[in-house]
């Protein structure tokens, strides 16, 4: 069986490409981690690695089990982190959210869970796109507030709390501001408000035109300077200000609010907080 230590060995090699710096990343000497790795592929019959003479890159058994190994050891290290906090002295929960969403139903849910019989303390989490998901995967959050299609529910369990349409965001005299509603296709082709781009999970950003953004503030601000528009939820409404406006966008994907978990629980606590929110 493939071993977590060599899983942390070839994903430090695979994402360096390079056998000197994985050594120096995972302070160990080179050639036992070249040794690891050839060991690693004898086992499993495949070649993972191209090794030329200037360059590694990773052949296509290597590039999938790279994807499958960040899998597995983010698995792992969610295992035992959860081991522990399921060990503390004080009962409790961790809920993730994206900050800026979802707002009204998480104040109802925090408020209706307290008044539950037997409700532990609840420490929430706000981060920003992507975080919350990030976080109940590897264990830092017992159970999160996720937006489809946004967040990806895979290997999750679910339930649906709330699905809405979506809004453009323009800023407040923009000449389209008073339309009834608007495509996708004429929200893509506002050449001077530009969509925003966010990171990707790595940190890095997709090209395009469109600023770098990283949380909801710096969206609306940049909206109310003309530099950008935006698709959201149209609950958030009611966070934006005057000098911005509101269009509906019939064809652009409904967002659905779902509260999601570690498959298989067995946590009476966070069923009974998942209880609470399908209730409301």
């Amino acid at each position: 069986m493939v071993e977590t230590r060599e899983l942390r060995y070839f994903v430090a090699v695979a994402e360096e490409l390079h056998f000197g710096r994985a050594a120096q990343r995972l302070t160990m000497a080179q050639p036992p981690l070249s040794r690891a790795i050839q060991q690693l592929e004898r086992r499993l019959g495949v070649a993972l690695l191209h090794r030329g003479s200037r360059a590694i890159t990773l052949t296509e058994a290597g590039a999938v089990l790279l994807r499958e190994a960040r899998l597995a050891l983010e698995a792992v290290e969610a295992a035992e982190r959860r081991t522990r906090r399921a060990a503390a002295d004080r009962p409790g929960l961790v809920l993730a959210a994206k900050a800026g969403a979802s707002s009204e139903l998480l104040s109802k849910l925090l408020d209706a869970y307290a008044a539950e019989p037997g409700a532990v303390a609840v420490e929430v989490v706000l981060g920003g796109p992507g975080e919350p998901e990030r976080l109940l995967r590897n264990g830092s959050a017992d159970v999160a507030l996720l937006h489809r299609p946004y967040d990806s529910t895979a290997g999750f369990d679910t339930e649906d709390l709330h699905t809405e349409q979506q809004v453009v965001v323009l800023p407040a005299g923009h000449p389209l501001s008073n339309r009834p509603h608007m495509s996708m296709t004429e929200v893509n082709a506002l050449t001077d408000l530009p969509l925003p781009r966010w990171p990707r999970p790595d940190g890095s950003y997709p090209d395009g035109p469109g600023p770098q953004v990283r949380d909801h503030t710096q969206l609306t601000q940049l909206i109310r300077l003309g530099r950008a528009c935006a698709v959201m939820p149209e609950s958030l409404r009611a966070q934006l200000r005057e000098d911005h406006a509101i269009v509906p966008v019939p064809d652009a994907p409904p967002v659905t609010t779902v509260i999601a978990w570690p498959p298989h629980s067995r946590s009476k606590t966070i069923a009974d907080l998942v209880r609470t929110a399908t209730r409301l």
